[in-house]
């Protein structure tokens, strides 16, 4: 683990893990202080993680969260206070550390001189220059000059951000374009269900950042704090600025565990999982493997979710491994869905019903999971069925994989790009903003009523980069997006019903029917998705292919 001393008291670092703590208490620190809010990250422990293991080894722990770039001068005099009260020595972290460093700084504002606060920082390896210009700026971040420009800047470098890099660098390979996102691993989400099901091991589904990023293109390692699209500015963690000529935004969305009562507390114990987590999917084959009866529940959160089929995945590959032990008849499967159909698209239920019917799952709709008591082993449902009035019901379970509600993130949330209800504000077929016309949006983060999936942004990404590179030649929009999106639905290891969809539940499958008939559980769809599809995206992801997919052209009205 990575510690910085700033001050004989105090150390600032990156996240750390439970297991770390084993080592700041051999370095004789005395208390711990986490700046990071929790599901910032799709491998992040949660604090609580964090406290429990701080204190079985006598530490003291404060948490402080605070958003990036978005450090205020009372979180800084709660950081200084914190300081003061807590034994010392004291570990802070954050994501990288900077938010920590950052809260240190304006807390000394008034007591060291610039250019020692400056001086200590630098040392450490962090860069306060932006914290010292706006102090000098009475708390504000100017935007009239930037610290660096780019003719594109990618916000998120996720399946769909380094797939418009890639084409666009694809088209001109001139382009000057910047990705920003802080993750040093690159996921392959969608592998985690497999991991789940004891198919993939975690491994496979992490590359690293670096590796990925295409030729070319700069990669800024920070995470966006706010946005000024009146002035084609990006504020920074830090509180650097970059500049844009187009902006193309896509860090995907937020995983709201806390949205749940109780969750945090006992994730990754107590036979609670979630394949949503990196560091938990393994524990759900865990709980799977070695479950011979009980009560099992899976859980799907209010829409809209990333990969709108996962939640009911989970429960197929588990029934599949009870069925194959012999153990499928003492355990009770319980399906809780906060909607009122199995699948949003009634085509694709027939064959999925065969294989609740062969689980002997019971499905429970309009159930929304509000709380878990992980010691007492219960779940609370708040039941909104029509026509009727809101009831809670608790029930126990052995086991429960959960789902959590899902949001776009805080920073999009807050910002000037975010419709009403928080997400990005775009044209569903050209995928351009409403407002400002030299901003893109494609991924989980933006607002057409599409399907969350990494396959739908395999089809938004060329549509996005054909056109900016059409506003560039100061052309008019020629590419669309028609909504496509996949679920393949694995309903038992070797098959899969594969759900491919437009806008509007319009059927739209990639292949045709004598080949591949969707709408029924295939062995060859299994093959196509879970042998060919990994190494097609992490190929895309490297090379800069097209994702197999071509824009459709506007009409010639449009155009």
């Amino acid at each position: 683990m990575e510690k910085h001393e700033l001050t004989r008291g105090l150390s600032v670092g990156p996240q750390i893990t439970a297991e770390d703590i084993d080592t700041l208490a051999a370095a004789g620190f005395r208390s711990i202080i986490c700046n990071r809010p929790d599901a910032e990250g799709a491998d992040q422990p949660n604090h609580d993680e964090i406290a429990r293991a701080a204190s079985a080894k006598g530490l003291e722990f404060r948490y402080i969260p605070v958003t990036p770039g978005m450090v205020t001068e009372a979180d800084a005099e709660q950081f200084a206070s914190a300081l003061t009260t807590l034994p010392g020595p004291t570990f802070a972290y954050c994501r990288t550390g900077t938010r920590s460093t950052t809260l240190w700084s304006l807390s000394q504002a008034n007591d060291r001189p610039l250019t020692e606060i400056l001086a200590r920082t630098k040392a450490t390896g962090y860069d306060m220059n932006g914290v010292a210009r706006r102090i000098a700026n009475g708390g504000k971040t100017p935007t009239d000059t930037a610290d660096a420009k780019f003719q594109i800047v990618i916000v998120g470098a996720g399946a769909g951000g380094i797939a418009v890099a890639s084409s666009l660098k694809a088209r001109r390979a001139d382009l000057e374009i910047a990705i920003i996102d802080p993750a040093d691993i690159h996921y392959y989400q969608p592998g985690w269900t497999m991991v789940g099901g004891g198919i993939f091991e975690p491994a496979q589904t992490a590359k690293t950042m670096g590796s990925l990023i295409p030729h070319g293109v700069k990669w800024i390692k920070a995470a966006v704090a706010a946005f000024e699209p009146e002035n084609n500015a990006i504020i920074l963690d830090g509180c650097r600025v970059v500049k844009y000529d187009r902006l193309v935004v896509c860090p995907g969305l937020k995983l709201d565990w806390a949205g749940i009562e109780g969750l945090e507390e006992t994730l990754g114990r107590n036979g609670v999982t979630s394949n949503y987590r990196y560091d938990l999917a393994p524990y759900t084959w865990q709980l799977v493997s070695s479950m011979k009866e009980g009560r099992a529940l899976f859980t799907q959160p209010p829409m809209p979710i990333k990969c709108a089929g996962a939640p009911q995945k989970a429960m197929y590959l588990s029934g599949d491994a009870w069925f194959k032990r012999g153990v499928l008849n003492k355990i009770d499967i319980q399906f809780m869905n906060a909607g009122g159909v199995l699948f949003g698209v009634k085509d694709y239920v027939p064959a999925l019903m065969k294989y609740v019917e062969k689980y002997d799952a019971t499905l429970n709709f309009f159930h929304k999971l509000v709380a878990v008591d992980g010691q007492a082993k219960t779940a609370t449902f708040e039941v909104t069925k029509p026509e009727t009035e809101t009831q809670t019901i608790t029930t126990e379970f052995d086991m429960i994989h959960v789902v959590p509600p899902q949001t776009a993130p805080d920073f999009i949330r807050v910002s000037p790009l975010a419709d009403a209800a928080g997400w990005v504000d775009v044209d569903q077929a050209t995928l351009r903003h409403k407002t400002y016309d030299n901003i893109w949006s494609l991924g989980d983060v933006m607002n057409a009523p599409n399907a969350k999936t990494a396959a739908a942004a395999r089809k938004q990404a060329p549509t996005v980069a054909e056109n900016i590179m059409s506003d560039l030649m100061g052309k008019s929009a020629h590419a669309q997006y028609d909504g496509y999106g996949s679920c393949p639905l694995t309903v038992e290891r070797g098959k899969i019903v594969l759900a491919e969809f437009a806008y509007g539940g319009v059927l739209k499958p990639s292949f045709p029917k004598w080949l591949l008939d969707g709408t029924q559980p295939t062995r060859a769809a299994w093959f196509l998705k879970e042998k060919l599809l990994p190494p097609i995206y992490w190929k895309a992801m490297l090379r800069g292919h097209e994702w197999m997919a071509k824009p459709e052209p506007l009409s010639a009205k449009s155009e």
